[in-house]
Formats: structure tokens, C-alpha cells, sequence
């Protein structure tokens, strides 16, 4: 079945979500259905995954604009669904698709409370049950995380279905093999946004407690915790070994580099760049988040560490740097978190919700 699909979120930035909704819909259009890809505002970070068969739409900034602009988008395009993502395009959408009397949208949570800044992340989960009764289905991306928001937070069970994430890989090596791998300089990489949830003071204070004194820390982000960082590498004596690049639009350049991966989050949902380490054959040492918990669901692939322990942190990037293994296996784990498979899921869920009733 060929569907007309419109996806909204707020714009094609640097965000994981963002990212997810941008290669989702590029998928989808790829495989012939009509799919138009709503921002609120234009960026260029995720501009390069967005499919040339995409029909891009730009609604303006502001939530009475954007929700305006949205209810009339979607009275003039008529799409069969409308598949949002991130607190306030949720929440927009459901408002926007209620003049059309059925169960219209396709919302989504792609992290925690925690992950959220804002109203409308806040209200997006102390409503959950109200969102989740309105909208035709909503997409959990863990399992961890469908708990969370069916069990704290009151949405309907039977309205919340786990579809993992699309993961675009880009650069890897198929030929990686476990010799190259532990040739490289001992470069322990970690990726995300620079802010508390993420836990990067915590792993620079792993870091400095690692036997390898000649290991370097490298974290690919940008965030208000960027000044803080440096400062606890410089307290810690290792500041000529912490590197922040900053925002990196081609990180697989650092993934090719990297001897080890670290996940050092408090909370995640899913953990993209877990994956994308997998894919580029890394060792992975994560804190016991629900997504990278499901993720890392053999010791071939990473550790899980203990919460707030610094030194176990630290001494499993030690065994990581010294014994980084098979990336065979790592590679192959990732494959199930394809752009494909998850395209298969998103066609099967939309097929279901949109099939004729049954007599």
C-alpha cells in the first residue's frame, strides 16, 4: 500500500529525533509513498539525509503560527497520516488534526522527561494518557522507554507500540578487523549534546582515573556544560588529553579514529551514536541507560558499567583500550537497527492503521 505521509518536527538539526525523522521519511519516500516533510524552521545539520523525493514545507517559527499554519496544511493536503516527533510537534499536531474527526496522527517519544526542556516537554508526559488516547498510535523507541511512559506517566498501553530507530551509517569500514582496530592510538570517543543528562563530567572524571596515561578523550558536541568540561579535565590533570571539537557535521571521521566508544548518559532512550559506534566496529562501555542496555545485548559488544562509579568506568575503558576485540560482530548487531529495517516497521505499522475494517 502507497500512503500520503507528512512528518513534522521542528526543524533538520543537529538533534538525534530530528535526525531520525528526517532519514525515516526519506526512506519512505524512496520506496514510492507521498511523503511531505514539515519543519517549523529550516537548518542545514541533518539537511544532507533528507531524500530528493521528500516535499519539503516550512511553517514558521512560533507555536500559535506553526499550529496555525499546520491545522491549514494539513486541511489542504489531506495526508492519511500525520507522523510527528519531539514534545511540541506532538502536541501541535494532535491540535492541528482535530477538525479532521479521526485518529490522524502518529506520535512519538524519543527520550525521557529528563531528556526534555520547556512546556511542551513537560506536558507532553504529565498528559501522556490524553496524547496517547488521541493519536491513532504513538512510537516508543525503546522498550525501557514505552515502560516509562505507560507505567509513570499513564499512556494507554495498547496505543504505544516500540519501533527502534533508523540509524543512516556513514564511512565504515566493512574490512575493519580486529588487528587494525588495536593498532589505532588509544582514543576513547564520546558523542552528544554537552548538558548534565549527558553525564560528561562524570566520564572526564573516569577518564582521569584510567591506567592508560597516554589514552585521549574525545567528545563530539556542543552545549552550555562545554567550559565546565575543561575545566574538570584541567582540575584533574588532564587537560592536554580532552578534546572537544565542537559540533561535527562528519563524525565517522572520529569513529574511524577511535580505538573504544563511551556512553556516559544518566538517562537514554535509545542511543543512536551507540549504534553508529557499533557499526564502525568499536568496543562500546556505557552506563545502564534502557536503549544501550538493549543495544549492547552481548559482552562481544560492550560493557555496561554501574551508574556514578567512576573507577569501574574507568577500568572497563582500560580492558576496551587493551582488548577492543572483533569488530565483526559489532557490525552485524548494528545491521539490525538499519534504515531498511526500520523502514519495514514504520510500512507495516502505517499499512495496519490504515487498512480497510474488516466486516
Amino acid at each position: 500500500m502507497k500512503h500520503r505521509l507528512m512528518f513534522y518536527t521542528t526543524s533538520p538539526s543537529g538533534g538525534g529525533a530530528e535526525r531520525v525523522w528526517v532519514v525515516l521519511a526519506s526512506e519512505l519516500a524512496r520506496r514510492g509513498h507521498d511523503v511531505t516533510m514539515v519543519f517549523d524552521f529550516d537548518a542545514e545539520e541533518n539537511r544532507a539525509f533528507l531524500g530528493p523525493e521528500v516535499k519539503v514545507v516550512v511553517i514558521g517559527r512560533g507555536h500559535a503560527r506553526s499550529l496555525w499554519a499546520l491545522t491549514r496544511l494539513l486541511r489542504r493536503l489531506a495526508p492519511d497520516l500525520l507522523v510527528t516527533a519531539i514534545g511540541g510537534s506532538d502536541i501541535k499536531g494532535l491540535l492541528a488534526a482535530l477538525p479532521r474527526r479521526r485518529r490522524l496522527v502518529v506520535g512519538s517519544y524519543h527520550g525521557y522527561l529528563a531528556n526534555e526542556s520547556g512546556l511542551f516537554g513537560a506536558l507532553h508526559f504529565r498528559f501522556a494518557k490524553l496524547w496517547t488516547w488521541m493519536a491513532a498510535t504513538t512510537v516508543c523507541v525503546s522498550d525501557g522507554l514505552r515502560r516509562d511512559v505507560v507505567e509513570r506517566w499513564g499512556a494507554l498501553a495498547d496505543r504505544c507500540v516500540r519501533i527502534y530507530n533508523p540509524i543512516a551509517v556513514v564511512g565504515a569500514d566493512p574490512t575493519l578487523d580486529a588487528a587494525a582496530l588495536a593498532a589505532r592510538e588509544p582514543i576513547v570517543m564520546g558523542v552528544g549534546r554537552l548538558v548534565e543528562v549527558k553525564g560528561f563530567l562524570f566520564l572526564v572524571r573516569a577518564f582521569a582515573r584510567m591506567r592508560e596515561t597516554t589514552a585521549k578523550l574525545v567528545i563530539l558536541g556542543q552545549g552550555p556544560q562545554h567550559d565546565a568540561i575543561l575545566a574538570e579535565a584541567a582540575r584533574l590533570g588532564v587537560a592536554d588529553r580532552v578534546i572537544l571539537p565542537g559540533y561535527v557535521a562528519a563524525p565517522w571521521t572520529w569513529y574511524a579514529r577511535a580505538r573504544c566508544f563511551a556512553l556516559s548518559s544518566r538517562v537514554e532512550a535509545f542511543g543512536n551514536v551507540v549504534v553508529e559506534a557499533l557499526a564502525h566496529g568499536l568496543p562500546v562501555v556505557a552506563t545502564p541507560c534502557d536503549g544501550p542496555r538493549e543495544i549492547l545485548c552481548d559482552p562481544a559488544l560492550g560493557v555496561v558499567s554501574p551508574l556514578d562509579d567512576e573507577q569501574a568506568f574507568a577500568a572497563a575503558l582500560d580492558a576496551a583500550l587493551a582488548r577492543p576485540g572483533d569488530p565483526r560482530p559489532r557490525m552485524a548487531r548494528a545491521a539490525d537497527f538499519s534504515v531498511t529495517a526500520a523502514g519495514d516497521r514504520y510500512e507495516a505499522l502505517f499499512d495496519r492503521l490504515l487498512a480497510p475494517p474488516s466486516r
